[in-house]
């Protein structure tokens, strides 16, 4: 196996639930070219090694102080990272006894991943499962993501790219071979409000859905739904009209909004202006109300 491919990844997750059919391996990638204010992953945005601070688990033992004291400064009650001077070594979560820090990201290459799967191979015959990738953005590391997907194949395993669709035509011709699912994210209807709320314009993004779709590959449609966003009545009749437009769809995904990314982009120094809680029953309830009274079908009201 040619070794000469790496990968900037940032978590494997095994048996995974969540991220296509049956019992799933993801293998998510660091990089995105958009900047969502929601963002699920927001330790996935660069490309490169961060360091992470969890302070709820700081004990302040100092260890890693005497290890970075450019990065660290300690007093008795307070422990403040200074992030624009970590050079993302890792040394100092290293000598963490409790965890509080962690450097995200490292740099795997094609065998030590398939390494992995090849373990996972049995779930997936049993329960229909197989990889997805994931991010971040899998085509912002275009190479690895193919390669990947390649020997995936070669092994006779299931494959799924999750992705917001911002790519290039060319990139998207040289996996299709290797995928058999798409989880194509469908973000905001409006393009000037995609741009506001992602940094980029949803043009390209449409073009390369309906290019896919036109090819006859199996696209699952996930939708997240943040409120005080894209909780709109315009972008339930975008999800709505996606649906009658598309119906060869494997299906459509509402996906209701989780806090969990505030707490990730703390603890990498990251901006998060959403501070709606996680959607509750009564918010999923109202979501369901205004897209049944839009036309959605009983399969829409029901992924979520």
């Amino acid at each position: 196996m040619n070794d000469l491919k790496t990968g900037m990844i940032f978590d494997i997750e095994r048996c995974s639930m969540y991220d296509g059919p049956g019992i799933r391996t993801t293998v998510f990638l660091k990089g995105c070219p958009l900047s969502c204010k929601w963002c699920h992953n927001p330790e996935s945005q660069r490309p490169l090694p961060e360091l992470a601070f969890y302070s709820e688990k700081c004990v302040r033992c100092g260890k890693c102080a005497k290890i970075c004291p450019d990065v660290h400064k300690l007093s008795a009650r307070t422990h403040k990272v200074h992030y624009q001077n970590c050079k993302s070594c890792g040394r100092c979560a290293k000598v963490c006894p409790v965890h509080a820090l962690k450097l995200i990201g490292k740099t795997y290459q094609i065998k030590e991943v398939m390494d992995i799967l090849k373990k996972d191979i049995p779930y997936f015959r049993t329960a229909g499962g197989g990889l997805t990738v994931s991010g971040g953005e899998p085509f912002s590391q275009y190479i690895f993501l193919k390669e990947l997907l390649q020997y995936a194949k070669a092994e006779d395993i299931h494959t799924c790219i999750e992705t917001s669709g911002f790519t290039t035509r060319e990139k998207i011709d040289g996996v299709l071979p290797y995928t058999d699912l798409f989880l194509f994210d469908y973000k905001v209807t409006s393009p000037e409000l995609h741009r506001q709320f992602t940094g980029v314009d949803n043009h390209i993004i449409l073009e390369n859905f309906r290019y896919l779709y036109s090819c006859g590959q199996a696209i699952i449609l996930r939708c997240p739904i943040i409120p005080g966003y894209n909780d709109t009545e315009d972008h339930f009749r975008g999800i709505c009209d996606m649906e009658k437009q598309y119906p060869d769809l494997a299906g459509i995904e509402i996906m209701p909004y989780h806090s969990l990314g505030k707490e990730k982009a703390a603890a990498v120094n990251k901006p998060y202006e959403v501070t709606a809680p996680t959607a509750d029953d009564t918010v999923k309830n109202m979501w369901k109300k205004q897209l049944r009274t839009l036309g959605a079908s009983d399969a829409l009201l029901e992924s979520f």
